[in-house]
């Protein structure tokens, strides 16, 4: 079966098979949805891809699904959506249910058709999502959903279960990613993704939509061996070279009366491709080997070499403890250690007179030699009640820490291929934070009637901790003299919220909720070029009304329309932080404004035979939107990055889902996704351009035109599954006035299409083995920093 494509049905109540769906309406929202689904529909460019998806499954309905000996009653008849079942959540208790449009994936679905490594890879060929993952055990994937592309790590939520692993300390590539690591991937059931502001259940990070990794626990003990093998063959400029991974998996889960309990363990050793390249304006003095090139700009920009070739040996610990205090009451501890040890080194060009290599005194080579030391430690409880009755609860705490986190490099380079023995240490010491959300459930008319009432109180704190310092020997990070540089500060916010679901009909569901926020900023100092400055306490809240009404039609179609504000409070790193990527440095902004979405959605349900279809209109218009961009600025030698207000932008698009299985042939499962953004500034008067150029009209930074994504899985047996899949994605702007119109160059920001193959083989109920090949095509791209290229990965797992 391949991922699924439908409402939130798995958490509904069995009154209908959807009664948890709750939508959110903005009271002051003043767009329609007949002007909105006008406006689709004038851009003629929409209808080929569309069409030749829809003709594609109309194709596959038409066919026959293989011997008709084979075909049970159930292949035959036409799914009702009421019927069709996500994923039914393994959890005991109860979750705020999401009211908008969910797809999902299932753990052996994952394990038949993805090469997946990571726990993120899972969610890898689910619609409109892409996950920023540079290599293998990357510290850095952020998700991208299809209204907000990379660098937006803030715009969208994720959870383990109902505990939240977003690292709402930033926005951006750096330390904004979610942590993963907090689990492992055979402790996955299943994937779901829900698109959407649309649940006043989530604060308004969730814009972009929100992630939840349902775990799960064995009634009986299960113990699981997993060993997995990468090599990538890359080549490009100078650098040629096999970058291998290596990684062992242990896990060990099952349950004791009242008692349930998993623990993981993770050990990888990786090698990376070059993550960076060394460019510059000339030709360094006395030096051969420097290659041509441009930047993103089409500005010379010379190749010297390449950087951050990375080894890193990492482990994850991780664990979950689940206690049934009474038979309606439940208590869970999750815990997640995380270790990085890592070094970077160059691979120059340049040669010397003699032929020797050589930095030829090119600074940019220093800041991609360095060592890295992290540990972190996560923690969480939560506690909640499943009475089936007129009341029910929840309660969750976490907190993440960064225990360590160092990264040391040298000062500059000398002669040769030598650097100074000086150096700086940067450090994430200290930075942390806490969450904590209380939830209580009431059902008026008892387990089963036609409302659920659900009220929530939020509170977190962020706080970051990031001083860089000089050292005597950079080496010896021990070594530390005076401070260079430094960013701290805190945020936190606190919030209440409540949402109603109510069942006015048999076919009508409407649901309505709000969210009031409150959010302060404090404590933010900056210093800089021996300059120290205390920035000012900032302070904001915010009211979030909700809107769903959901119309099911007949047994076979439901159409659902939503409306929804939201709102983004500046994350401290936005604020405070001080942040180096190679060469390109980025400066920290204190007074940035809250950004403020009013997002609707019109969406369409077909259920097929073994199948699904969706069409979903939305729209979300963003108001102050923080927006990150990288640029150069007058008398500054290297290129920026800052965030700045965007008065306006609007993202309105189309997106068509289609999942079916055994199309022509028993067996043969397809999927996928078309996805159509028009992202739009509207206005942005504080855009300021020395060569003249206007962000107005332009299309917003990260977000691509295009998006899409193709799953093919045929099952020949019950022991064998072959998968083709491919990802496509449009070309993606990072500047506001989109000048960076070159592509396939250090920084760019490229159109890529990428396929993928896997073959997965179930020896017997104990043994498996699967091998594959990510980007068979060997597709050359850019996403700022060079991306994987043709990767062979194999596995073999031992379940006992």
């Amino acid at each position: 079966m391949g991922w699924s494509v439908a409402r939130a049905c798995a958490d509904a109540h069995p009154r209908d098979g959807c009664s948890g769906l709750r939508r959110a309406r903005d009271g002051a929202a003043t767009y329609g949805f007949m002007d909105m689904c006008s406006s689709f529909f004038r851009g003629a460019a929409l209808g080929l891809p569309l069409t030749l998806l829809a003709s594609s499954i109309a194709l596959a309905q038409g066919g026959s699904d293989g011997d008709p000996q084979q075909t049970t009653a159930t292949d035959k008849r036409i799914t009702s959506l009421d019927a069709v079942k996500v994923i039914a959540a393994t959890q005991q208790g109860v979750a705020p249910r999401f009211p908008g449009t969910l797809a999902s994936v299932p753990a052996e679905q994952v394990e038949a058709t993805v090469n997946a490594v990571d726990v993120e890879d899972a969610a890898k060929y689910l619609p409109s999502i892409f996950i920023r993952k540079r290599n293998y055990g990357d510290t850095q994937p952020v998700l991208a959903t299809r209204t907000w592309g990379v660098n937006s790590s803030a715009r969208t939520l994720v959870y383990i279960d109902d505990i939240p692993i977003s690292a709402l300390i930033a926005n951006n590539n750096t330390i904004g990613a979610p942590r993963w690591g907090m689990t492992s991937p055979e402790a996955i059931d299943h994937i779901d993704m829900l698109y959407g502001p649309f649940s006043a259940a989530y604060a308004g990070n969730s814009m972009g939509g929100v992630m939840r990794i349902v775990t799960r626990i064995p009634d009986k003990t299960e113990v699981t061996i997993k060993q997995t093998e990468a090599v990538q063959s890359f080549d490009l400029y100078g650098t040629h070279g096999n970058y291998s991974t290596s990684q062992t998996s242990l896990t060990a889960s099952g349950r004791s009366g009242s008692l349930g309990w998993f623990f993981g363990a993770n050990a990888a050793n990786s090698f990376s491709q070059p993550l960076s390249m060394i460019t510059g304006s000339t030709t360094p003095t006395g030096t051969a080997g420097t290659i041509p090139a441009l930047n993103k700009l089409g500005q010379v920009a010379n190749v010297y070499g390449a950087g951050g070739l990375l080894h890193t040996r990492m482990l994850d610990l991780n664990g979950k403890l689940v206690y049934d205090i009474t038979p309606t009451w439940r208590a869970t501890y999750m815990v997640g250690y995380w270790s990085n040890h890592g070094q970077s080194h160059t691979d120059t060009y340049l040669t010397d007179a003699s032929g020797n290599p050589t930095y030829g005194k090119v600074s940019g080579f220093a800041s991609n030699v360095y060592q890295l030391s992290a540990h972190h430690l996560m923690q969480a409880l939560s506690v909640k009640s499943d009475t089936k009755g007129d009341y029910d609860a929840s309660f969750v705490v976490s907190h993440y820490d960064f225990i360590k986190d160092h990264q040391w490099s040298p000062a500059g380079v000398t002669s040769g291929t030598e650097v100074t023995t000086n150096g700086r240490l940067a450090s994430y010491d200290g930075t942390q934070w806490s969450t904590a959300d209380a939830t209580l459930f009431w059902r008026p008319q008892g387990y089963g009637g036609a409302h659920e009432v659900s009220f929530g109180a939020h509170a977190d704190q962020y706080e970051l901790a990031n001083p860089t310092r000089n050292l005597a020997s950079w080496q010896d990070p021990s070594t530390v003299t005076t401070l260079y540089a430094a960013g701290s500060g805190k945020t936190q916010t606190q919030a209440l919220w409540v949402q109603d679901a109510w069942q006015l009909t048999p076919a009508w569901l409407l649901t309505l909720g709000g969210r009031y926020e409150w959010w302060k900023a404090s404590d933010g100092f900056n210093f800089s070029g021996n300059k120290a400055v205390q920035q000012p306490r900032e302070t904001a809240d915010a009211f979030s009304p909700k809107a769903t009404l959901q119309w099911s039609v007949a047994p076979d179609w439901r159409l659902t329309g939503s409306l929804g504000r939201a709102v983004r409070f500046p994350t401290v790193g936005e604020l405070y932080q001080l942040v180096a990527t190679g060469s390109t440095y980025s400066v920290p902004n204190p007074d940035l404004k809250p950004e403020t979405v009013r997002s609707g959605e019109l969406a369409v349900e077909h259920a097929l035979d073994q199948g699904l279809l969706r069409l979903s209109l939305f729209q979300e218009n963003t108001k102050q939107a923080l927006i990150s961009q990288t640029s150069t600025l007058p008398n500054v030698a290297v290129p920026v990055t800052y965030v700045m207000n965007v008065g306006e932008l609007r993202n309105r698009g189309v997106e068509l889902v289609a999942q079916k299985d055994n199309v022509l042939v028993q067996g043969l499962e397809l999927s996928g996704s078309v996805t159509f953004v028009d992202s739009t500034i509207l206005s942005n008067d504080s855009f300021v351009s020395a060569a003249g150029t206007t962000s107005e009209g332009k299309h917003a930074p990260y977000v691509p035109r295009w998006r899409a994504t193709a799953v093919a899985t045929y099952r020949p047996n019950a022991s064998w599954a072959f998968t083709l899949a491919g990802r496509y994605s449009g070309k993606q702007y990072s500047t506001l006035d989109n000048t960076d119109n070159t592509p396939h160059v250090f920084g760019a920001f490229d159109s890529f299409r990428v396929f993928d193959v896997r073959a997965h083989y179930q020896i017997n109920d104990h043994l498996a083995a699967s091998f594959g090949i990510d980007n068979i095509n060997n597709e050359k791209y850019y996403l700022y920093h060079p991306f994987p290229q043709r990767t062979y990965v194999a596995d073999l797992k031992l379940s006992l």
